[in-house]
């Protein structure tokens, strides 16, 4: 039985309320009706992926509801113990626009959803979309892991993304802030970007990058090329970055971890056991 909670398709969704596109992932058999929901009492999900908003955009679709309002009911859930009755689950860019049209209330559906859930829905919706930056995208997978206590295969089968993908995609999250922002503003492709966690200085390759207007392979050779000069082979793995696979392969092999890094990007990987069957049941794992 799959652990996640996301059980009806679009077309079962559509036949019973129209085309509504952000509902395709929803949960359970029970008919959803749209209301009026006041935005005072509307909060913004601060586990949403998506964290960046064009002004610009945010604009132009405020005018489009001022016009002809708003054509698809956002999503939210019911919470307690909060400043407001509902967190947005998808729909947050709809719900900010409707605040910059003076809107006092707007159409939404309202489900009673878990966290774990919640989350899902968020990502699904946002990545089936495409409207994050890779960077939003790694944030949202790695969330799912820290959060709901996921592996990188639950994400990659949820997502239905290779877990190779995932994998890389989570990569970026180790990269210096100044080239994380260089990626979300759309000046960094993700392909540069994974090709810079092997580079000695990845911020100055990232300069380099777009003044030069350097292609992927052209970025591939010149890593290579600083690693050959005896240089550092990829800078020093952060300590969320240690942390995030230490846990990573605790979940996959249930034993204690330890990663040490050396200079050069050498190190080892500690496996502890505490009794003989446990040594054996690791052997077990490893060796499949």
């Amino acid at each position: 039985m799959s652990k996640f909670g996301l059980g009806r398709g679009l077309e079962e969704i559509t036949a019973e309320m129209g085309t509504i596109p952000d509902i395709s992932i929803l949960t359970g058999a029970e008919r959803v009706v749209v209301k009026q929901i006041p935005l005072s009492q509307i909060g913004i999900n601060t586990d949403q992926p998506r964290k960046v908003f064009d002004n610009d955009k945010l604009a132009e679709l405020a005018e489009s509801i001022r016009e002809k309002g708003v054509l698809q009911p956002i999503l939210l859930r019911s919470v307690k113990n909060k400043p407001y009755l509902y967190e947005i689950v998808a729909g947050e860019r709809r719900y900010r626009a409707s605040k910059m049209a003076g809107l006092a209330e707007v159409p939404a559906l309202v489900k009673d959803l878990n966290d774990a859930t919640s989350m899902e829905i968020a990502l699904i919706e946002n990545v089936q979309r495409e409207n994050l930056n890779p960077i939003e995208e790694a944030l949202g997978y790695q969330n799912l892991i820290d959060k709901c206590d996921y592996t990188i295969e639950d994400v990659a089968r949820l997502i239905g993304k290779s877990v190779s993908f995932i994998r890389n995609s989570i990569r970026l999250i180790g990269l210096p802030d100044s080239v994380k922002s260089l990626v979300s503003a759309g000046n960094l492709s993700a392909s540069h970007a994974r090709t810079l966690l092997g580079a000695d200085n990845p911020e100055k390759m990232a300069q380099e990058i777009i003044n030069g207007k350097l292609s992927v392979a052209d970025t591939q050779k010149k890593v290579k090329i600083s690693g050959k000069n005896g240089k550092k082979a990829g800078s020093e793995l952060g300590a969320d970055v240690v942390k995030r696979i230490e846990l990573e392969i605790k979940k996959a092999l249930d034993v204690p971890v330890k990663l040490v890094e050396h200079r050069g990007g050498a190190g080892q990987i500690v496996l502890s056991f505490a009794t003989r069957p446990q040594l054996y049941d690791l052997v077990d794992k490893l060796t499949k």
